[in-house]
């Protein structure tokens, strides 16, 4: 065995100079193959913008279905306590009136459906409400196309079909600005 002299000694240490570099190649490599998923919320085609003044007595009750939702999270339609799994049932009776009752729409054409919320209200229950609002209308466009065109569900048609049966059943859900029932001044 040969002795070491004092000059040959090992080095224990390790050269991080380029580990920085390194980190840093890294970081970029991972910011740019990185891709973020935008939310995209809620699909939701807004009226055109008009000046006129609206004559808020030219709104007929009868034709309205007012859905509130409180910050407590409790859904009431019409002014009265409702359940959220009655919900699209309600909505689909109201719009239709297939009954002739004095107390639901006109007709179709005529029919609003108008939803409130307070501030307190939880996005999940708005859009639990939201849901199955537009799922009546999507139901009642399905059983229209149905019947005007045996065995084809409303996706399915062409886009003149389609706009045919939105003039029949227009998708008109009213949306108020939030309250703020719990007097919190948010």
């Amino acid at each position: 065995m040969r002795l070491r002299k004092k000059k040959e000694r090992v080095s224990t240490e390790i050269n991080a100079g380029s580990m920085a570099d390194i980190a840093f190649l890294l970081l970029i490599f991972f910011l740019v193959t990185t891709t973020i998923n935008p939310e995209k919320g809620i699909a939701v085609k807004l009226p055109p913008w008009s000046d006129e003044e609206v004559d808020p007595t030219q709104l007929n009750t009868r034709n309205v279905f007012s859905v509130l939702i409180n910050f407590n999270n409790e859904l009431s339609v019409r002014k009265e306590p409702a359940e959220l799994k009655d919900l699209r049932a309600d909505a689909k009776e109201f719009i239709m009136n297939p009954t002739g009752r004095e107390d639901l729409s006109e007709s179709p054409d005529k029919a609003i459906i108008s939803l409130k919320n307070d501030r307190g209200t939880k996005y999940e229950m708005y859009l639990q409400v939201y849901n199955e609002l537009k799922g009546a209308y999507n139901e009642l466009w399905d059983e229209e196309a149905a019947r005007r065109f045996p065995g084809k569900k409303y996706e399915d048609l062409k886009r003149d079909q389609k706009k045919a049966i939105q003039k029949k059943i227009p998708l008109v859900i009213s949306e108020a600005e939030p309250v703020d029932a719990q007097g919190t001044g948010k």
